[in-house]
């Protein structure tokens, strides 16, 4: 049936050469091959970047090397899939398609639409009428997310003064500085030389403005705007399907603003800079020209949207006037500044930290005079904000728990021993604590939680998904819902403790579990949510994939030595614990599974990666195990090509739920992921479909998709990619290694993937020795982040 060994290069009946992709393989290497971003995101990330995806095709668009959130948010930009969206390009001279709906899906291109959440004809996707008349979980996550930044914007204009920057500029980096001070100032940039001022103090974090619930729900653009929207794009040759997004991205007066400036299409989800371009010779004519102001304004912040995409925060200065250039923008400084000025971008100026120099925050006052060495960095004012929040409310919370245990903290450290104990020490003299570990560790998190609540304290978990809170509730022996909910349900106020009068969470503890996947938005409004003297524990496997929206906030705060650390020594038990152990320190071993915990099963071609994938879900692990097919994961590096998630939902739901599709390409009984909201993919099943929309059941809880949105939100799910697996465990793993696969293969990949399975992997392995070579030199791709810089400034090292 399969070759018994662990999944090395060296497989029986592998021995011939690195097989090539069977005909229509290519596709998938291709996409897989350009980065989850696209040639936007190559131009601008230097040396490339672990992307995020927006996606239904949940998060990591056509290759799984990328995480990033389900379902597309006009200010963030949209990623390419496959050229399966219907909505075609706005001129004759755009090629690809535009497609890009309320989702994006993967990266073939620098940012275009989704599989088939985009534009195409029909599906228009901001939501209808019918949705916006009753807020749904989605829908109160954005508005909570909405009302959150606008919290954060009028607490930067509060402030005195720019970002600090630690060091001094001169030439064109100092006019990109004048400029952003120029527009914080009320006063138009300029271009002219001048004396640089000294930059001012960082002041001390004011207390934060509390949101209170429930969070009122932003209404989807009225018929008429969306009318008037249509037919500026017919007239410039855009698709009219384009016009609901377009609407809700530009807001009130969109058909005037397209008018004034047609290349503010780009804002528009999946819109690429030729559609846009030929959208504004068609309205422009003449006056259409490479060197336009807008253009160049509009590029620059697309490009920091793309950058975005693929997990930063923000850009160096250099890489993006290079790709600026690259994009034909005669006059890229000049673009930048034209951005800086309307308020577009912002730009900073972080310290380089030298090794073995002092943090910021530790530095003498004469120390902190002398020049250091700095970075010039540009980026949207969004993400920034959000950065900054979040290193504000730490800073808080570290500074406002008393260092010493008292009361019932005092009895909760009591009540344990081990690990739980080290950890429930830390806890209760710090604010913030990291806490590292495998699937097994969180029972320490678990015993920590319990012994709190049992001294009275009020306590909280949150996960990543809710398979996650099934698994972190069943060490406490209940049931999800009560202390334990997902990082969706607790921001969006749809579970959790409720909030105070001042709308700050009730919680004396927080513990955040699958800390790696929360990015920096949802980060900041964690922190910001809780009281002066709450503590805070994230927990988390650093080796896992990093967060599928924008910054590394776990991985930086692991970097940072500004709170306690504590690693879990309880290793993941069994042969694919050991397994999984080893390539988290960059080993593939030989592992001794005698219970067939570990299966190979050699492959030529993706055809044959298919085949005998079906085979293990439908047949062998079944009749060898007795773990149904629904209980199965089949897992893979991308959505397209011949082995990709499309390819095998095809295949699998016609083994093991052949049916018509008569309701969007689904029956009753088909395997699902949902999208509701940007960064979530919730695997579920199909009940039935009516007029109402698509039922389904995802989580043990009941969901309606509208028609409408059902294309742009709703995937099948039989196989996934790494990213939409992330934070979830089944009792098998098919692991699909095409060999088309192997240049996309990273550490963090291959760990995540083999992580999923509990009893049983079966990798189908087709990439010979690139696995190998994966696990031990393909590290986490960097991210452009400002995280650690404003921390070190803020917080000293813990003692």
């Amino acid at each position: 049936m399969t070759t018994e060994q662990t999944p090395t290069g060296d497989t029986e009946g592998a021995a011939s050469p690195a097989p090539a992709p069977a005909e229509g393989a290519s596709g998938g290497a291709t996409e897989a091959a350009r980065g989850a971003a696209g040639e936007g995101v190559a131009e601008v990330a230097a040396g490339g970047a672990e992307p995020g995806a927006h996606a239904t095709e949940a998060a990591d668009g056509d290759r799984d090397d990328a995480g990033a959130p389900d379902a597309g948010e006009p200010t963030r930009g949209g990623r390419a899939d496959d050229a399966d969206a219907s909505a075609r390009t706005p001129s004759a001279g755009a090629t690809e398609d535009a497609g890009a709906g309320s989702g994006a899906g993967g990266a073939e291109g620098d940012a275009g639409g989704v599989e088939s959440g985009g534009p195409a004809a029909g599906a228009g996707g901001s939501g209808s009428a019918e949705g916006a008349k009753a807020p749904s979980e989605a829908e109160a996550e954005l508005a909570a997310q909405r009302v959150e930044r606008e919290r954060i914007a009028r607490r930067r204009a509060e402030r005195q003064g720019p970002v600090e920057s630690g060091g001094k500029l001169s030439g064109k980096a100092a006019d990109l500085l004048a400029a952003v001070r120029a527009v914080e100032s009320g006063e138009k940039a300029s271009t002219p030389s001048f004396v640089e001022a000294a930059p001012a103090p960082r002041r001390p974090a004011p207390e934060p403005v509390r949101r209170p619930e429930p969070v009122p729900v932003a209404a989807a653009p009225d018929a008429e705007t969306v009318g008037a929207v249509r037919a500026v794009l017919a007239e410039g040759g855009a698709p009219e399907a384009l016009a609901p997004q377009a609407a809700a991205a530009l807001g009130e007066g969109a058909e005037d603003t397209l008018r004034a400036d047609p290349w503010q299409l780009l804002r528009v989800a999946g819109v690429r800079p030729e559609q846009a371009d030929g959208f504004a010779r068609a309205l422009l004519g003449a006056e259409c020209r490479p060197d336009d102001e807008r253009r160049g304004r509009a590029l620059t912040v697309w490009l920091l949207e793309q950058a975005a995409v693929a997990g930063h925060t923000a850009l160096d200065l250099p890489a993006l006037t290079e790709a600026l250039g690259k994009r034909a923008v005669p006059d890229p400084d000049e673009a930048v500044q034209s951005a800086l000025a309307e308020g577009d971008a912002l730009v900073f100026q972080d310290a380089l930290e030298e090794p073995g120099a002092p943090p910021a925050a530790a530095r003498t006052d004469e120390e902190k005079e002398e020049e250091v060495p700095v970075r010039v960095l540009a980026g949207l004012e969004r993400y920034a904000l959000a950065e900054e929040s979040l290193a504000d409310a730490l800073a808080r919370l570290v500074n406002s728990v008393p260092k010493e245990a008292e009361g019932p903290w005092e009895a909760a450290v009591a009540a344990l021993t081990g690990g739980a104990a080290d950890l429930a020490r830390q806890v209760a003299g710090h604010g913030l604590v990291l806490h590292t570990g495998g699937e097994a560790a969180r029972a320490e998190p678990a015993a920590l939680l319990a012994a709190a609540r049992a001294a009275g304290l009020r306590v909280s978990a949150v996960c990543h998904t809710p398979d996650g809170a099934r698994r972190f509730a069943a060490h406490l022996g209940e049931q999800p819902g009560g202390a334990v909910g997902t990082v969706a349900g607790l921001l969006s106020g749809a579970s959790g403790p409720g909030r105070d009068a001042e709308g700050a969470l009730d919680l004396d503890l927080l513990i955040v579990l699958d800390a790696p996947q929360l990015d920096v938005e949802a980060a900041a409004m964690l922190a910001e949510s809780l009281p002066d003297g709450a503590r805070l524990v994230l927990s988390g496997d650093p080796a896992v994939l990093w967060s599928a929206g924008p910054g590394r906030v776990f991985a930086d705060l692991l970097a940072v030595p500004a709170c306690p650390q504590v690693a879990s020594r309880v290793p993941d038990p069994g042969p694919l614990g050991e397994l999984v152990s080893g390539i988290g320190v960059g080993e593939l071993a030989q592992v001794e599974a005698s219970g067939k915990e570990i299966v190979i099963v050699p492959v030529r071609d993706a055809g044959e990666a298919v085949h005998r994938t079906v085979q293990l879900v439908a047949d062998s692990v079944p009749r060898a195990f007795g773990i149904p097919p629904e209980e199965t994961v089949v897992i893979t590096p991308g959505h397209g090509g011949a082995a990709g998630t499309r390819a095998l939902n095809t295949v699998l739901k016609e083994r093991l739920n052949p049916g018509p599709g008569r309701f969007g390409g689904f029956d009753p009984g088909d395997r699902i992921v949902h999208s509701p909201a940007p960064g979530r993919t919730v695997p579920g099943r199909v009940v039935r479909a009516d007029a109402e929309g698509l039922h389904l059941e995802c989580a043990g809880a009941p969901v309606v998709v509208p028609r409408e949105l059902v294309e742009s939100r709703v995937r099948h799910g039989w196989a996934l990619t790494a990213h939409q697996a992330v934070g979830g465990r089944w009792p098998a793993a098919v692991v699909v290694l095409p060999g088309d696969a192997a240049d996309v293969l990273t550490r963090p990949w291959v760990y995540t993937a083999f992580g999923r399975a509990d009893r049983h992997l079966s990798v189908v392995h087709g990439v010979e020795q690139a696995l190998p070579r994966a696990v031990a030199e393909s590290v986490a791709k960097p991210r452009t982040t400002r995280l650690r810089t404003l921390l070190r400034v803020q917080l000293p090292p813990a003692g």
